[in-house]
């Protein structure tokens, strides 16, 4: 399958156009999804993958959030929780809609493109999935990992979580987050119940990364460090981060050295 890049941005250009680009958190979901479909490809690229089929990796990123505007047209929000599963409202749009023709004429890939941005936000993914899907769904969910690292941190925290100040830091971290934390990885959203849940949650994707690159890039962006540095005015949250942080920089470098 051959992707025309050029056509496929200026597909997506022209559906995002239609939202409010004056809107920051349009903004901010047009900005990941560039950055997104650049780390598919380097991810791609990085396991020996041919141009061809980097470009598919490329595509799976561009189009993962397309679904993002319409939920927050509709509701107002990015919270899958009290709207919309976005991942599947994306695959909707494209596949249902055919709206995946603006993209690319060619239909050979729908199969997988389908599946890996139905399934990006996915807690795990299924078993059923062919060797090839699964591939481009791991470099996918990847991809879109590192950069919601980024999102947490140039993003205000009580914007992406939608507290106060006040309620962000004296938050405390509940049991069974932590004890996710320390198995080693992603907490349930059903588990979460503070906002610094929410911070240890997103720490813990890490733990989720596949690909040896997605962890470089990852500790070479620097987003993580600056996550794991949470201020909090609660001296019990404050300690357990403490040790969270050291646990995490260990568990990175042992990984990165193998």
């Amino acid at each position: 399958m051959q992707i025309d890049r050029r056509r496929a941005q200026a597909a997506f250009a022209a559906y995002t156009a239609r939202y409010n680009a004056s809107d920051p958190k349009v903004k901010l979901k047009i900005d990941h999804t560039y950055r997104v479909a650049g780390l598919c490809a380097r991810i791609a690229a990085s396991e020996g993958m041919p141009p061809a089929d980097a470009d598919l990796a490329w595509l799976c990123g561009l189009l993962h959030d397309v679904g993002r505007f319409e939920q927050l047209r509709r509701y107002g929000t990015f919270n899958d929780a009290v709207s919309i599963d976005h991942a599947d409202c994306s695959a909707r749009l494209l596949f249902d809609q055919g709206r995946i023709r603006d993209y690319t004429d060619d239909d050979s890939q729908d199969a997988l493109l389908r599946a890996a941005v139905a399934l990006h936000s996915a807690y795990r993914l299924p078993d059923s999935l062919d060797g090839r899907t699964l591939l481009y769904c791991n470099i996918l969910r990847d991809a879109d990992k590192i950069d919601i690292l980024r999102v947490n941190v140039e993003t205000p925290l009580e914007e992406i979580y939608n507290v106060s100040t006040r309620e962000l830091r004296s938050a405390a971290v509940t049991p069974e987050v932590e004890a996710a934390f320390y198995g080693h990885h992603a907490v349930l959203r059903t588990l979460k119940r503070t906002p610094a849940d929410n911070v240890v949650g997103h720490m813990s994707l890490v733990y989720e990364l596949v690909f040896a690159e997605s962890l470089r890039i990852m500790r070479e962006q620097g987003w993580l460090e600056k996550l794991m540095d949470f201020s909090t005015g609660n001296p019990d949250t404050a300690r357990r981060f403490s040790a969270m942080r050291e646990h995490l920089r260990g568990w990175l470098d042992a990984r990165l050295q193998g």
